[in-house]
């Protein structure tokens, strides 16, 4: 190079074309050599003594395992209290923790008590049809009948 800063290294019409078609070509064969290395079965032998069923199920079998030991009568309350809180804090709180229109706040004796005088039954049919502002099941139609009524007993027995 001269004595000029400001002096290309690329004189000819040429290097030009070279130096163009190398800056799309060896990006191009990169990535075909990389896609062909992946797709080679370098990396996966679908005949390999490891790809046998025993084998995968040896592996998925933490996994797939399903236990019925604590689905007894007697671990079920505190799951459904559990269960009856989380669907409260992710569908109900929205109108039932501020009282939005006219939604009995949760804790709010007096409040609920216009509702609890024709019963719980009839608490838990509000619930699961919708009333005045209310959608059914709390607009939040992907939930069990059983969710929305364990969400109503998580409430009120915050007013019991």
């Amino acid at each position: 190079m001269s004595g000029n800063p400001h002096e290309s290294p690329i004189k000819t019409p040429k290097q030009l074309v070279i130096v163009l078609v190398l800056a799309f070509a060896v990006p191009i064969i990169v990535i075909v050599l990389l896609a062909n290395l992946a797709t080679s079965g370098r990396i996966y032998d679908k005949d390999s003594p490891a790809m046998s069923p025993e084998e995968v199920g040896k592996r998925i079998k933490p996994v797939a395992e399903v236990n019925l030991a604590a689905a007894g009568p007697a671990s079920r309350e505190p799951a459904a209290k559990a269960e009856g809180k989380n669907v409260y804090e992710t569908t109900c709180m929205a109108c039932h923790g501020a009282g939005v229109a006219n939604a009995p706040k949760f804790g709010d004796k007096k409040a609920w008590a216009m509702h609890l005088m024709h019963g719980t039954e009839h608490v838990y049919e509000n619930a699961l049809k919708g009333k005045g502002a209310m959608p059914p099941k709390g607009g939040n139609l992907t939930l069990s009948d059983a969710e929305v009524k364990a969400a109503v007993d998580y409430m009120l027995g915050a007013v019991k």
